[in-house]
């Protein structure tokens, strides 16, 4: 059985964020606005979705 996969999309942009905001939107492989990336649904890209929630959408990856 494969792990659970995540697809997140940024849907604000980076403009007047701190930048450890920048870096965890940087590390989760999100560059522009309205893109989507899909990672492992795992407790170290849980915490990095938690500390940008306002600027991503998260759903579950088919």
């Amino acid at each position: 059985m494969a792990d659970k996969q995540i697809k997140v999309t940024l849907v604000k942009g980076l403009v007047n964020r701190t930048p450890n905001q920048k870096a965890n939107v940087k590390q989760l492989g999100l560059h522009k606005i309205g893109q989507s990336v899909v990672v492992a649904d795992d407790p170290v890209h849980r915490g990095m979705i938690l500390k940008v929630r306002h600027l991503v959408t998260v759903e579950e990856a088919n």
